[in-house]
């Protein structure tokens, strides 16, 4: 718990150092969108990139790792859809409200998760969770995406925009260059090599501040049942079946705890874009985001030691 503990505080205090710079006013509201953009499009496709091509990933699990985290938010996402009617039923949560639950439960926080995985284990934490990532954000998007266009009722996607929508999502065409030049073998030019590593060590502090500072303080309400459900399914349900699955694929000793903290992770920030560019109930969107945020600091540590340590 301790060794947990000493590498997740620090990532939750550049957190809180990203929400005191916004509130505060030291860094403008005006120059957030910017920094937020720059991390997105070019620091972390830059630590993906160079981690996965670097990568020995002879010696990592991707088919434990990658299938662990793949049935675990498939079995969250097919509990959500079937208790979808009932939720409408009895808590009269409607067809936005529950895309916003479903992105909660599903997606994860890569900045948050690459930031505690490089800080418990270093390179090879690093790869492990490139690889995940590589593994999950195809599939949460593409999942993400079909559930707002099913249940939110906003604009129609035609399936160009939708393919448009995952192709050129960062994390989606980094992870396959990184993929490709680690299986093919192709020789990284060592110019080529150091660009991105200089843009990928900025990607972390960046990440987390970025975190802190889309963090809204005002939404928190008393906590609604919407909420609970985002709150369960993610922090609770999706770490203990993806770790359980992962030690019955054979998976254990660091490679396992990376699957802890993959799944464990608060929901990702991104949701909120996507629940407004699509219909989804983006006010609920937010709330989920930053509720699950500060939790995370309590049950991170607990899930990651009890469920693999």
């Amino acid at each position: 718990m301790s060794s947990v503990l000493a590498s997740l505080v620090p990532v939750f205090l550049v957190i809180m150092a990203g929400w005191l710079a916004r509130v505060t006013g030291f860094v403008e509201e005006k120059h957030w969108p910017g920094l937020e953009k720059v991390t997105y499009v070019v620091f972390f496709p830059a630590i993906i990139i160079a981690t996965l091509a670097q990568a020995d990933l002879a010696t990592v699990p991707v088919g434990g790792v990658g299938a662990a985290l793949v049935v675990g938010i498939f079995v969250n996402a097919v509990a959500l859809l079937l208790a979808r009617r009932t939720m409408e039923s009895r808590a009269g949560i409607g067809g936005p409200s529950f895309t916003s639950i479903f992105q909660g439960a599903t997606r994860w926080n890569t900045f948050v998760a690459l930031a505690v995985a490089g800080s418990l284990y270093g390179e090879r934490g690093l790869a492990l969770m490139a690889v995940a990532i590589a593994v999950m954000i195809p599939l949460l998007n593409l999942m993400a995406i079909g559930v707002l266009v099913r249940f939110a009722g906003g604009p129609p996607q035609t399936p160009r925009q939708i393919v448009i929508a995952i192709v050129t999502n960062p994390f989606i065409w980094s992870s396959a260059i990184g993929v490709t030049i680690n299986a093919t073998g192709l020789p990284m030019p060592s110019v080529a090599l150091e660009f991105t590593e200089i843009l990928g060590r900025a990607a972390l502090a960046a990440g987390l501040l970025v975190v802190g500072a889309g963090l809204d303080m005002r939404r928190l309400a008393t906590p609604d049942r919407a909420h609970w459900i985002s709150i369960a399914a993610k922090m609770l349900v999706l770490p203990v079946v993806a770790v359980t699955l992962a030690r019955v694929l054979g998976v254990g000793g660091d490679d396992l705890v990376v699957v802890a903290i993959a799944s464990s992770v608060p929901t990702a920030s991104g949701g909120y874009i996507l629940a407004k560019q699509m219909g989804g109930d983006a006010p609920l969107m937010a709330e989920i985001i930053t509720i699950q945020t500060l939790v995370a600091m309590l049950t991170m540590p607990v899930m990651i030691t009890v469920l693999a340590l």
